[in-house]
């Protein structure tokens, strides 16, 4: 009854752990035998499915750590003053979701309506073990623990994630992201700077640009901005990457991203087109500021090998178009649409033997 009357963390139930042993409590006051077993055996397989076997309390509090709610939001932006009526809730969900996470199994086998028949059972039994540290000692100080981690880290998937992709029209973490770091590329270090110059800018809450990457093949476009993200994510930057597929969809991801306090980079790798298809429109207007333009904040970041996006024909200069120099400008004017163009060329042979060398010298090869 506690865990059905939780208000501001109601969102923890709809966790994998918490919704199972939600289950299984309800289970345990209930008129069936069976139901109760198969949701002990449920939940203590998903427990272990997650690595906590060993510590049910740190599994439960935890997901108050990365749960989306209106504490966690207006913390994470700053607000340092709640409702009175919010604090009591969310002191009295806090309060709740600890004493669940006390549970032992020895107790819930006892206290349930089936203690005779599963007295002689030797059921899977899980440790109770510690809360997470945010969520130890005195609870009022608890709330102000709280408030200062979603501060430092976010809240909901974007303080347990760094990395994100579009996908079937929603946001999805990545798991396991790229772990490329800016001590791990060599060379470039001119192109690059002007990168991280700009994405701390934009971390500051100072002027900023969206920037175009061009250059060759294989010089560290796409891994400069993976690089950035595993530098600059503990000050709040996260990377959504965004398929030119779906560039279409950018009205839909900017506003699932609009209220969240945190900074994105909607990263769009290998940017070309063949033609002015409906893509190249939508991200020009993107560009340009609309009624869907992108959030304050948000900084769109595109690598291509193309200077100008779009391919140009001869034949498109000597067609029968009657305003040609027009149509040239149009097809030019999207790469200008970036504040900041960075060139990433290839190496000539002094600065590529250099890079090999730097590469050697980390590696620990004479």
């Amino acid at each position: 009854m506690e865990m059905a009357s939780l208000s501001v963390y109601k969102g923890i139930l709809n966790r994998t752990v918490p919704k199972a042993f939600y289950r299984l409590l309800w289970a345990a006051r209930g008129d069936s035998l069976e139901a109760f077993l198969n949701a002990w055996g449920d939940f203590y397989d998903v427990l272990c499915m997650r690595g906590y076997s060993e510590n049910l309390a740190g599994c439960i509090t935890g997901t108050a750590l990365f749960d989306e709610n209106a504490f966690s939001l207006a913390a994470a932006a700053g607000t340092a003053v709640l409702p009175e009526g919010v604090r009591r809730a969310v002191r009295r969900d806090l309060a709740v979701i600890r004493q669940v996470a006390s549970i032992t199994p020895q107790e819930l086998r006892e206290n349930s309506a089936f203690a005779q028949d599963v007295a002689g059972m030797e059921l899977p039994e899980w440790k109770t073990g510690e809360p997470v540290a945010v969520l130890g000692g005195d609870l009022d100080h608890c709330i102000t623990k709280m408030a200062e981690y979603y501060r430092s880290n976010g809240c909901g998937m974007y303080a347990r994630y760094r990395a994100f992709i579009w996908r079937d029209g929603a946001i999805q973490p990545v798991a396991y992201p790229d772990k490329t770091r800016l001590q791990d590329l060599k060379g470039y270090d001119v192109p690059r700077r002007e990168a991280i110059e700009n994405t701390l800018a934009f971390l500051e809450g100072l002027p900023a640009n969206n920037c175009l990457m061009y250059g060759d093949r294989g010089t560290g476009k796409s891994s400069t901005v993976k690089a950035l993200l595993n530098e600059f994510y503990p000050k709040g930057l996260r990377v959504i990457e965004m398929p030119k597929e779906y560039l279409m969809d950018f009205p839909y991801l900017v506003d699932q991203i609009a209220g969240i306090p945190m900074k994105f980079i909607i990263f769009i790798d290998d940017l070309s087109f063949s033609q002015q298809d409906g893509t190249y429109s939508a991200l020009k207007s993107v560009l340009q500021g609309g009624l869907a333009a992108k959030p304050a904040n948000a900084l769109i970041y595109a690598t291509s090998n193309r200077r100008h996006l779009l391919r140009e024909n001869f034949s498109d200069r000597n067609g029968d178009d009657l305003h040609r120099n027009d149509t040239i400008q149009e097809c030019l004017s999207l790469a200008d649409r970036f504040g900041l163009a960075i060139n990433f060329t290839l190496p000539d042979k002094a600065k590529f033997l250099e890079i090999v060398q730097q590469l050697a010298f980390q590696k620990g090869i004479e």
